[in-house]
């Protein structure tokens, strides 16, 4: 999960804005690439990338409640919409939380907090301890918010959530609403994807941190695996897999294999005519023609933003836009403390 890095973003006041800039390794180059499907693929190697910071209203700092973890946000009439983990100060962690959400009319800037989107599961249920780290698709009407869930540790006599590496098993689960303002309903067997039953594969443990793309007809879910034999070093080795399915609600298949390493927060996007992801442990930007086959195209960044989600136009219902506009929500925390702030990703050629 994505409160399982340690990693420092940029502490700003409000309207103050610092630009930082990134150097890739390598110079601006085009070159061909052996994919795992045995294809070619082209990939663009990206010199520069840039990343600003500024503190948000609304739901940045507060004095009583923790936030992190924020969705992608999408654009519906005239108001952006972002949906959140909350934790009652000074839980930080994300596995005693729920879901929230909130709009904005200045692209960001300016939050107002709405209301709880998403209460615990009922009791005996996957998602029955807590839910965290939302993701939302608008598709064909509806909202479908994409969530991580977990129950309390199994056999603990006072059912309680221990936190553990070998029975705390996460799945990711689904909840549907006729409005992005709910209430979303889970449908019957809403689990979309559970952890894997092999110990040796990357998803045996935790499967977390869903990012949505509807691709050649079909929902594509990204997501993050922690295999079950990494015990408690298990975070530094989490890798991002796919899974595919004809609907939102599923069944979804999952790819035969994981398709980014060191890569604990799943940040996706369409650039290009194909996918771009932001992986975290490693420092760097990925690209994949077809999706699948992800090739680094910008290495060694510093002061990435922590647990990011991006203004997706092409998550919206019927919106075809492929660029990313270039701003999102990201996530700072310390000791007792996670706040939610405003970040911008700009690709300089």
């Amino acid at each position: 999960m994505k409160n399982n890095i340690k990693r420092a973003c940029i502490y700003l006041p409000i309207a103050m804005l610092l630009i930082v800039v990134l150097s890739a390794c390598g110079s601006k180059k085009v070159q061909k690439s052996e994919t795992k499907t045995g294809t070619t693929q082209e990939v663009k190697h990206t010199e520069k990338v840039s990343f600003s910071y500024s503190e948000i209203e609304g739901i940045g700092k507060d004095p009583v409640y923790n936030r992190r973890d924020p969705s992608d946000i999408i654009k519906v009439d005239n108001k952006y919409y972002i949906w959140y983990t909350r934790m009652d100060k000074p839980v930080r962690s994300g596995y005693w939380g729920t879901i929230w959400y909130a709009t904005s009319e200045d692209e960001g800037h300016t939050w107002q907090e709405q209301g709880m989107a998403l209460g615990l599961g009922k009791e005996g249920a996957f998602d029955s301890h807590s839910v965290f780290t939302p993701n939302i698709l608008a598709y064909k009407g509806k909202y479908y918010m994409y969530y991580t869930g977990v129950q309390p540790t199994p056999g603990n006599p006072d059912k309680k959530f221990e936190g553990n590496s070998t029975t705390d098993f996460t799945a990711i689960g689904v909840a549907v609403a006729d409005s992005p303002e709910g209430p979303f309903k889970r449908p019957k067997n809403n689990v979309v994807i559970a952890h894997s039953e092999v110990s040796s594969d990357f998803d045996s443990y935790r499967v977390d941190d869903a990012s949505l793309l509807v691709r050649d007809g079909k929902i594509w879910l990204y997501y993050k695996g922690r295999c079950i034999e990494h015990g408690k070093k298990g975070a530094h080795h989490t890798q991002m897999g796919v899974a595919i399915a004809d609907n939102p609600e599923g069944p979804f298949k999952k790819y035969d294999h994981p398709l980014i390493e060191k890569g604990h927060e799943v940040l996706i996007w369409n650039q290009n005519g194909g996918v771009a992801s932001l992986a975290s442990l490693s420092k760097s930007i990925h690209w994949a023609k077809n999706g699948l086959d992800f090739s680094p195209v910008a290495k060694e960044l510093t002061t990435i933003p922590m647990a990011p989600g991006l203004y997706r136009p092409h998550l919206e219902d019927g919106n075809t836009a492929n660029e990313v506009p270039g701003w999102g929500i990201c996530m700072r925390q310390s000791k007792g403390e996670a706040h939610l702030f405003r970040y911008e990703m700009k690709h300089l050629d």
